[in-house]
């Protein structure tokens, strides 16, 4: 179809695997030997959800920016899909995608070429001396998705982890039947390696473990014994980035999160003087920001992080800045001395900024009547702060006082665009927050997502130790220590 509508080169990863951040980063950076650059790709994905014939499927359009298209192209895209009457194409014979080259044919416009190439040639820029150091053990886990197709050729062969160190590394076409979302839930065997499981095991975990989704643009951060939110993650990632990055050497030009995001990269963004956005759910309102200059570190609380390199999150690359702040902050002691684990170096940041306390709630095939009555009356309940405090008090009388209220509304600095109605806010004195969500309505009802988060500055109350949380709906408790 690309060579029978003119398009003149196709890149392609080895054996049709490339990751969506690895496509964002094509998009980006490659150029042919002509000199040419890609305009857009065509992504096939199941993303993190469940794979295969009998389900989910998806084709997504990113850019010549390397980010998704926004909503004005893929309104076009739908609008011409009921006014088509033909496509072209061009009979050409198969090719090898298994092999690495160019194959070029004679096309009805001119030369065509199909180029093939290693998914994982552009990614990896690193000191492997963490990774290959016996103090130091490592677990992967890729649950069959195409992150896969990378783990053993960053993790193993250029950075000299043990190749036992992967899970699930396989790509596979339905994610070997499982659900490729990387969260506490569905990475169960990850989570029992790193010593998180229901029941306990006499095998001491490594120090380090990490999982992806289908596509490998999000990422799971766990140490020994230990989660990191996605919310910490980012903030982390953002407070250690100047010292411990080298692409981040010359400073941060900013940093952003999505709304229902912990404001734990707030409170960094605050203390390093850094430019802060707070933006709607969508990778595309980062991008923006991006291509003006003004971010270089971003993250949402659905295990998305990201920076300015490409115009996606990127699970690996969140996966490698982990390992860079780990190497950076044990470079005195893989010869000899205690590790700084991951625990530590998540309880220092909370002795220094401060702990969100966080956890999502989804409450699914809700009655779609129903749910828009529930959000009308939360934001009805808006309009009398004394009211919803009143409320509060009688249930837990200790709780700070809400100061603000509002369905949060997002202008767009870059190109003065506006957002309404990206969720609904009860903002506390002390920092806490209250958010409802809506999403998913139609003939299958509707999805309410409700965020909680209650920020504690006092180090001595963050340092207890709790169980690990077992309830099924809750996608990013931050009680599993």
């Amino acid at each position: 179809m690309a060579a029978g509508n003119g398009v003149r080169r196709i890149w392609v990863g080895q054996n049709g695997l490339l990751s969506t951040p690895a496509v964002s980063a094509a998009i980006r950076e490659r150029v042919g030997l002509d000199g040419s650059k890609a305009t857009g790709a065509f992504i096939l994905t199941a993303s993190h959800n469940p794979g295969g014939p009998n389900e989910d499927f998806g084709i997504k359009y990113n850019m010549e920016n390397g980010g998704p298209a926004p909503e004005g192209i893929t309104d076009k895209i739908y609008e011409n899909t009921k006014t088509i009457k033909e496509y072209l194409t061009a009979d050409l014979p198969d090719v090898d995608i298994t092999a690495i080259g160019v194959t070029s044919f004679c096309g009805p416009e001119g030369y065509f070429d199909v180029e093939v190439f290693d998914p994982a040639s552009d990614y990896v820029k690193f000191d492997e001396k963490l990774l290959s150091s016996p103090k130091f053990t490592f677990c992967y886990d890729a649950l069959h998705g195409v992150a896969g197709a990378y783990a053993k050729r960053i993790f193993v062969e250029e950075l000299g982890a043990q190749e036992s160190s992967l899970l699930n590394c396989v790509p596979k076409e339905d994610f070997g039947g499982g659900h490729p979302d990387p969260n506490l839930t569905y990475a169960k065997e990850l989570v029992a390696r790193m010593g998180l499981g229901k029941s306990n095991s006499e095998v001491e975990p490594p120090e380090f473990g990490a999982a992806a989704d289908g596509d490998a643009d999000r990422n799971m951060i766990l140490g020994k014994r230990f989660f990191v939110t996605p919310s910490d993650s980012v903030a982390i990632i953002a407070a250690n980035a100047v010292e411990a990055i080298p692409y981040f050497s010359a400073g941060l030009k900013g940093v952003a999160r999505s709304m229902p995001t912990s404001a734990a990269l707030d409170v960094v963004a605050k203390n390093l003087n850094l430019k802060f956005f707070e933006v709607p759910t969508g990778w595309k309102f980062f991008g923006n920001l991006m291509d003006a200059g003004l971010c270089s570190v971003c993250g949402e609380e659905s295990f998305g992080t990201g920076s300015d390199h490409i115009r996606e999150k990127d699970g690996i690359w969140a996966v490698l800045a982990w390992l860079s702040i780990l190497a950076y902050k044990n470079r005195e002691n893989l010869d000899g001395g205690k590790l700084v684990t991951v625990e530590d170096i998540v309880r220092n940041h909370w002795a220094a900024y401060g702990r969100h306390y966080y956890t999502r709630y989804d409450y699914e095939n809700v009655d779609a009547g129903a749910a828009k009555e529930l959000m009308a009356c939360l934001v009805k309940l808006q309009s009398s702060l004394a009211e919803v405090n009143e409320i509060i008090s009688g249930i837990k009388s200790d709780v700070s006082k809400v100061v603000h209220a509002d369905e949060f509304e997002y202008k767009d600095p870059v190109d003065g665009s506006i957002s309404k109605h990206q969720g609904i806010r009860y903002l506390f004195e002390d920092g806490s927050r209250l958010i409802f969500r809506l999403s998913g309505t139609g003939s299958e009802g509707a999805t309410i997502r409700l965020y909680i988060e209650q920020y504690e500055k006092d180090p001595s109350k963050n340092w207890k130790r709790f169980s690990r949380c077992t309830c099924s709906s809750c996608s990013s408790c931050s009680g599993a220590f």
